[in-house]
């Protein structure tokens, strides 16, 4: 019950500040986050913070999960890759609103660490990679939707390839130092176009795997 309540206080506060489709607002309904934060900020699950994670890594704030979520238009999509699985809260909300999400993370101890609480919360329609995000995932693809979770100064054009006709990705892109902006990319034809939708900050997204 207590969980219920700190999940519905957390919906309504984000939504003064951000209003939530249906279907992203059920999503966050059904996901504690208190499970994907470590335990020394477990107090903190609830606020509009984002905390911090092993590996120099965060969670993001749950404000901006949600808009990175509703900006994907993820309404009757069955298939989005995200590049930076990080603590895993964001595929556990894409989870429930899409038919599969496939996550990839650089950092093994990070993947591991959600791996264990996708498994503690069945969830089983998260398929995990341990591997630089920026090559993709090439044997699942094309992909409806793709979701940065870390800011890229480029996007690398192999993940344009992996997404589908029609298809939306969206991204943190690095303008200047400090000054990320959340850009949305459509792929009509073959050809991408782009949109800004608004500032933000993320951790960047860096090359390699890390063990």
């Amino acid at each position: 019950m207590i969980k219920a309540r700190n999940r519905q206080n957390l919906v309504k506060e984000m939504e003064e500040h951000f209003a939530l489709d249906a279907h992203v607002k059920e999503a966050f309904l059904a996901v504690d986050r208190e499970s994907f934060v470590p335990k020394e900020f477990k107090h903190l699950s609830y606020k509009l913070d984002a905390l911090p994670l092993a590996a120099s890594q965060w969670i993001s704030s749950p404000l901006t999960v949600a808009k990175m979520t509703q900006h994907l238009e993820l309404k009757g999509i069955d298939s989005v890759l995200e590049v930076g699985c990080g603590s895993g809260y964001q595929a556990a909300i894409l989870s429930k609103i899409c038919r599969r999400v496939f996550t990839i993370e650089r950092i093994d101890e990070l993947l591991k660490e959600a791996k264990s609480t996708f498994s503690k919360l069945e969830i089983h329609n998260i398929f995990t990679r341990f591997d630089d995000g920026q090559r993709g995932w090439k044997q699942y693809a094309p992909f409806e939707r793709i979701l940065f979770s870390a800011t890229a100064k480029k996007i690398p054009d192999v993940l344009f390839e992996q997404l589908a006709e029609g298809g939306i990705l969206i991204a943190p892109v690095e303008q200047s130092e400090n000054y990320h902006i959340i850009t949305r990319y459509y792929k009509k034809n073959g050809r991408i176009t782009s949109e800004t939708i608004e500032q933000c900050l993320f951790v960047p997204i860096l090359d390699g795997t890390q063990k």
